[in-house]
Parts: structure tokens; C-alpha cells; sequence
């Protein structure tokens, strides 16, 4: 458990870099086994604990409290260790894009028009007229929702169903070319 000397880390935030070397120094151990618990590629620890101890060393005026320290630190190693995975699921979602796009260029723009008409009018009349303000006429959410007489927050969920639905049909719908 990290535990940081309430002057030690005054001086820290204060700018003493002999204080600020000394929590650095206190806590990789504590960073580096929270790390290895929580990142699933051993590969990725030291570069976790690398870039957990950067922020540390730049964010440290942030923290308020030295008792907030320790799960401050672990929420940022949490993060950190989920960037490899993140970066193998961008990765796979612009393979897909990119399938996408390459079919998409095949269909005559007639088509297209047609499959997005289809496809509005396949949606139930709320997420409709949210996509519509939203997409066709480019009103901003809170444009959107005054519209419509709902909040910022409904308008937003309308939209995502909204456009999961078109997603479905549109992914769903076999293409008549």
C-alpha cells in the first residue's frame, strides 16, 4: 500500500525535486506489483510502470490529499495496462471500416440512397426524428433536444439507438445490386 509522508509530499508539490525523487523512488515498487496484477502481458509492465511514474512526476500538484495518492496511482496503472488492448480493438475496427469502405465503393450511389431511405424509414418515429436534426439537418445535441422538448441527456440516448438500428438494418439488409 502506497503511503507517502504528508511533508515529504508537500515538498513534492512545492517543487523539491530531492522530495519529489524520494516518492518516486517509495512508490515504484508498489506501482510495479499493482502492475503486474493487473496487466495481462508481462511484456507490458515495465513500460507500464515507466509511464505511471511520468505522470506521477507531472500530475503530482494535482493530487490534493496524500491519502488520495494510492488510488489515484492505481486507477492510472488500470488505464495504462488496458492501452495494449485498446489498441488491438482500434485496430480490428479499422480492418473493418476499411472492408466496409472497399464494399461500399462496389454500390452504385442510386443504391446507396435508396438503402439509407429504406433504413430511416425502418426506424420508429422518435429515433427518426432525432437522426434526421442530428445528421441530416447538423443541429447540435442541445439544438436537437429543444426541438424536440426532451433533455440533453434523452436526446443522446435517441440518437445512439437511433443509430445502432440503422446500423442493424443496414448491416442485415441484403444488398440488391
Amino acid at each position: 500500500m502506497i503511503r507517502v509522508d504528508a511533508t515529504i509530499f508537500a515538498a513534492a508539490q512545492a517543487g523539491d525535486p530531492t522530495a519529489l525523487d524520494q516518492i518516486l523512488r517509495e512508490v515504484q515498487p508498489d506501482i510495479r506489483r499493482y502492475a503486474w496484477r493487473q496487466c495481462h502481458r508481462t511484456t507490458a509492465i515495465e513500460d507500464v510502470v515507466q509511464e505511471a511514474l511520468i505522470v506521477l512526476y507531472r500530475r503530482l500538484g494535482n493530487v490534493r490529499d496524500p491519502l488520495a495518492l494510492a488510488g489515484w496511482i492505481f486507477r492510472i496503472v488500470t488505464r495504462l495496462c488496458m492501452l495494449p488492448g485498446l489498441a488491438l480493438i482500434r485496430g480490428a475496427e479499422e480492418l473493418t471500416e476499411r472492408h466496409e469502405t472497399e464494399h461500399l465503393a462496389q454500390v452504385s450511389k442510386d443504391q446507396l440512397r435508396i438503402d439509407l431511405v429504406r433504413a430511416l424509414e425502418s426506424l420508429p418515429d422518435i429515433y427518426r426524428e432525432v437522426i434526421l436534426l442530428r445528421d441530416m439537418e447538423q443541429l447540435t445535441i442541445s439544438e436537437a433536444a429543444d426541438h424536440l422538448g426532451i433533455t440533453r441527456e434523452a436526446c443522446k440516448s435517441r440518437i445512439h439507438r437511433g443509430r445502432t438500428l440503422l446500423r442493424e438494418y443496414l448491416g442485415d439488409e441484403p444488398r440488391k445490386e
